[in-house]
């Protein structure tokens, strides 16, 4: 039996189409409903959090206010879309207070129908629309979930295909053409697509009633039909109270035939054709219409079930095998998709659902042939549609290797993965202990944003706190973590986190240069340390008489990260003296010498007029153990998750460099020392966490005289957003003139060591920054 068309496959080759052939645009969209600790459906309202539920482009809800749907851009790989779909559950899931998201397509404990809430939208047509929905189909059909897959080829492949076969039609006609011919395709052979993603095989005794009735129960809390892998597909699932056929044979047509049974009452709205695959448009607004204009932009396959076996309810290799499955269905020979056919197509879906692959597969003919064999005929097909089109297919073969054994053998199927654990425990225990374990993986990943981990984590702080808030981003640079962040038609662009158009360039240029900063703060009487600049390293050397029994501070004129500063509050030799300047000379062309002042440093971020984030920062520093040398406890630190390099964790590795050398010999110490049980062993003066310090959180133990000078000291430079660093001697003492001492202002102060200090409370800087840009956030 073949299936495939292959004159159609070696015009792709011929034209060298077939790499393109796998090009695409890839998103995802999911329902899950919310649940309290004991698996109960959560009757709270839609988090605030993420701001309107009809504007937030990322997360929505659906049906029910119990119902969170989380949605990705389109993007150019499988594995893009499923990161970002990761990143959005992590987002959600911290946002959650007490409750989880279900990892089942199927309902969790349900309560009355009545008391199941629905959406409200603020908006009258919508809220009218889910009401007749509810009196339709019922509240708890409703609360169904799963997960859309959204393709689309890419257009280049389109036009060249266009261009090889089109034949005098027109681009969209033939681009309408591709795609119906898919649909068609999918909606003959969705059996098999449902077999092979199917996972949701059992249900809560909370469900509808006649479900229940009809259902078998092992423990008469769960329920199940023998050989069903997917409720959401099956006679109990989610389809329309009545069968509803239109035509697939041209936009035309189909669009026809759908205005018809709008207009007949059969259909509520476009929105209610719940057929397994959709042809969409853009925008979305007016779809039918828009069909017309423009005609279709991608496929959304509606069939596919959440897989609680997978934190996002989908693998990659699941995605993997949907895009093949769609391919094979464009280079499958066509076939007539009449009603009769579309009828036939319902009947071999709702056999599958039954039978598993033991029924046999009808066609319009009147031919039968084992759904098992068909089964694998298709596999085999797309296996060979790989080795013939892709170069590089090995890694799809094996999955496709996969795939053939979930036919070969049912019980490696998701779906009887599922039902026996569930029969090793219990339905509501086994998915609450998956909810649980997903929420506590995206906590353990909470600073991260997936997908994004190679920008700096403040930027992705940020990014995180825009999709929460339904603010669009793009990156424009990922290597300068430059990126633009969108809101309607207002536009900021945005460096580092903190770069922004709220700061001018002349504030960056004062905080940039420590001899102009110095000079702006002593203008506004606020204390500053004393100190000589000097531009050549035989300059420094001739005053070392005059400092060499001081303590002081040698930094580069305009150093950021604490790079290139040393610290000699002790006696220092002239050649550590000259080591110094060396060091701070390799990163910038002046190099300062400040009187060290005493105290403890505080980082004060200042955010418009408003002191964010106060963090008393330690220096790098182990302890010891009585067996370890401070090699070794260092790197035995390092290990710690949130210490990485590059400023994309919250806390920096501790290093082993010139600088950290200078200051143990400094203080009478050596690498191969063995430290006694609870010795503290600093390796830097130098506070700041780029160098391997740690932040402790000081914001509400501060006095709020010294947040007013953090205030005045950036709005001396004109400043909205900057780090002030400040040197007081007792916090328990309200700041006067000689208490403390402003020691830099940072231009771009590093955030995430405010949102995740290595003790204390996440400040939220990140939401600060969009509130300052796109105004405060609307409850």
């Amino acid at each position: 039996m073949n299936l495939l068309n292959r004159e159609f496959m070696q015009q792709l080759n011929d034209h060298s189409l077939n790499v393109d052939l796998f090009l695409g645009h890839f998103g995802l969209e999911k329902e899950n409903v919310r649940v309290d600790h004991k698996g109960r459906l959560a009757l709270s309202p839609h988090p605030k959090a993420f701001g309107s539920k009809t504007e937030n482009p990322y997360i929505q809800t659906d049906f029910s206010e119990s119902q969170i749907e989380m949605i990705t851009p389109a993007f150019h790989s499988i594995g893009e879309a499923y990161r970002f779909m990761e990143a959005l559950q992590d987002i959600v899931s911290l946002e959650l207070d007490g409750e989880y998201l279900w990892p089942s397509s199927n309902p969790p404990i349900l309560p009355d129908e009545e008391e199941i809430p629905i959406a409200k939208m603020n908006d009258p047509v919508a809220d009218v629309y889910r009401n007749e929905l509810a009196d339709k189909y019922g509240r708890k059909r409703q609360l169904l979930s799963g997960i859309h897959y959204n393709f689309s080829f890419d257009d280049r492949f389109l036009r060249r295909l266009h261009d090889t076969l089109g034949q005098g039609e027109a681009y969209k006609d033939f681009k309408d053409a591709v795609y119906f011919k898919i649909a068609r395709n999918l909606l003959r052979y969705r059996w098999l697509l449902i077999y092979l993603t199917g996972a949701s095989p059992v249900f809560d005794k909370t469900y509808i009633d006649k479900c229940v009735s009809l259902g078998h129960s092992d423990d008469s809390k769960s329920y199940y039909f023998p050989n069903m892998n997917s409720l959401r597909n099956s006679v109990c699932g989610y389809r329309n109270d009545k069968p509803i056929y239109v035509s697939f044979d041209s936009t035309s047509d189909y669009v026809q035939n759908l205005n018809a049974l709008i207009q007949q009452d059969d259909l509520l709205s476009i929105k209610e054709f719940y057929s397994p695959v959709r042809l969409k448009t853009a925008k979305g607004l007016n779809p039918l219409q828009e069909l017309l204009e423009d005609g279709v932009v991608y496929l959304e396959l509606r069939l596919i079930d959440l897989n609680p076996l997978h934190k996002i309810g989908i693998s990659k290799d699941t995605m993997h095998v949907i895009h093949l499955f769609i391919l094979f269905m464009l280079l499958k020979e066509d076939e007539p998709f009449a009603t009769e056919d579309q009828i036939i197509a319902d009947l071999n879906h709702d056999q599958m659902i039954a039978k598993g692959l033991e029924g046999m597969l009808h066609d319009s003919r009147g031919s039968q042939v084992m759904m098992k064999e068909m089964a694998l005929t298709c596999i085999r097909e797309m296996q060979e549609m790989v080795q013939l089109l892709h170069p590089y297919g090995e890694a799809l073969l094996h999955i496709l290797d996969g795939e053939k054994e979930k036919i070969l053998h049912p019980e490696l199927g998701f779906a009887h993965q599922i039902k026996a654990h569930i029969q090793k425990s219990t339905y509501m225990n086994y998915h609450l202990a998956k909810a649980k374990a997903y929420a506590e993986e995206s906590v353990k990943n909470g600073y991260r944003f997936v997908g994004y981990e190679d920008l700096e984590l403040s930027t992705q702080l940020l990014l995180k706190a825009a999709v929460k808030r339904g603010i669009t981003f793009k990156v424009i640079d990922r290597d300068e973590n430059f990126v633009v962040l969108m809101k309607g038609d207002h536009k900021e662009y945005v460096k580092q986190a903190t770069k922004t158009s709220l700061d001018s360039y002349s504030t960056v240029l004062i905080m940039e240069n420590k001899i102009v900063t110095k000079e702006v703060l002593k203008e506004r009487g606020i204390r500053v340390p004393n100190g000589d600049a000097f531009r050549s390293l035989e300059e420094a050397m001739a005053a070392y008489e005059r400092y060499h029994d001081k303590a002081i501070v040698i930094k580069p004129k305009s150093t950021n990260f604490g790079l290139g500063i040393t610290i000699f509050n002790r006696a220092f030799s002239k050649e550590d003296y000259q080591q110094a300047f060396e060091i701070a000379f390799k990163h910038d062309q002046t190099v300062l010498l400040e009187a060290f002042m005493t105290g403890k440093e505080y980082r004060f971020l200042v955010m418009g007029e408003e002191v964010v984030g106060v963090l008393h920062r330690v220096p790098a520093n182990v302890e010891g153990d009585g067996v370890h040398t401070i090699e070794q406890l260092v790197h035995e630190k390092n290990k710690d998750p949130l210490r990485g390099r590059g400023y994309k964790t919250p806390l920096e590795k501790i290093q082993l460099g010139e600088a950290e050398d200078m200051f143990l010999k400094i203080h009478n110490h050596h690498w191969g020392e063995i430290p006694s049980k609870g010795e503290i062993i600093y390796l830097r003066e130098n506070s700041n966490i780029s160098t391997g310090g740690d932040s402790l959180d000081y914001t509400d133990d501060i006095p709020s005289s010294y947040k007013a000078l953090a205030v005045e000291s950036a709005k001396a430079a004109g400043a909205t957003f900057c780090g002030v660093d400040m040197m007081i001697e007792d916090i328990t003492s309200e700041a006067s003139h000689s208490n403390y001492s402003i020691i830099e202002i940072n231009f771009n102060p590093a955030i995430h060591i405010h949102c995740y200090p290595y003790k204390g409370k996440n400040r939220k800087a990140d939401e600060k920054i969009l509130d300052l840009l796109f105004g405060e956030q609307l409850d």
